[in-house]
């Protein structure tokens, strides 16, 4: 297929330029098949790929596949895992999020992007698209309502911030529930509606992982500011070395 052959060919160029590149393939338009012939198209378009880079002599080139289309939220689900790829932090940000639903008896939590709707986190147990797509559904609500509503007429910036929060009850006695991380993430989680009863106990466990989580991001902070401090020492105590010394051995 063409788009295999154009595919063989930007990947063996980029890797020329760069070995350790990491490469994510979208496969695109797969709504009109169904759920058996999906998993059939990803397998033999992964298997061809993968022949022709072992001809080539490029083997070593390791392509990740996803199944997307624009009918649904899958393009989001994949986009969010490329991204967490490149969080350093995601198994840290993982274990909090393990902890935060263990003490507050929640089914499900994700960190979202609240602007593209990406979850940069979630916790250990599996993905239900199902779920994702109703979470993402519900940003989508907050946003519009909060602009709505809000906001000042003359006020310039986000109706959001640390202090925002939003809960939903569905018929199915599930609970949506909202809390704002910051202005650019917020924690959306899915519990039974008789264990939001203990709500105190759910908003003093989220406040526990939010500061836990901008403890984490301020460590690696600091310790890039560390590393260009030492930098910058360095590079001036080579100027002095470099204008002291005259030339003479």
């Amino acid at each position: 297929m063409e788009s295999l052959e154009k595919l063989h060919s930007t990947v063996s160029r980029a890797y020329k330029v760069n070995p350790n590149i990491h490469f994510e393939v979208f496969i695109h338009k797969v709504d009109g098949l169904s759920d058996d012939q999906k998993i059939e198209t990803q397998r033999e378009i992964h298997q061809r790929a993968n022949d022709e880079l072992s001809e080539s002599g490029t083997d070593s080139i390791h392509l990740s596949f996803y199944l997307t289309s624009i009918y649904d939220h899958s393009i989001f689900e994949a986009f969010s895992k490329v991204v967490q790829k490149l969080i350093p932090q995601l198994p840290t940000m993982e274990n909090l999020l393990n902890i935060f639903i263990s003490n507050s008896n929640i089914e499900k939590a994700f960190l979202f992007d609240v602007v593209s709707k990406i979850y940069v986190a979630t916790d250990s147990s599996p993905v239900d698209m199902a779920s994702y797509e109703l979470c993402c559904d519900f940003i989508d609500v907050i946003i519009d309502i909060s602009y709505i509503y809000g906001m000042k007429e003359d006020a310039e910036t986000s109706a959001f911030d640390n202090q925002s929060s939003s809960i939903i009850r569905l018929n199915s006695s599930t609970i949506l529930y909202l809390r704002e991380v910051n202005k650019y993430l917020a924690m959306v989680c899915l519990l039974r509606e008789e264990n939001f009863a203990r709500q105190g106990l759910i908003d003093y466990n989220f406040i526990c992982f939010r500061d836990a989580l901008q403890e984490v991001f301020g460590i690696r902070a600091r310790a890039s500011m560390m590393r260009e401090r030492n930098q910058n020492s360095l590079s001036f105590n080579g100027g002095s070395i470099a204008k002291e010394w005259d030339g003479r051995v």
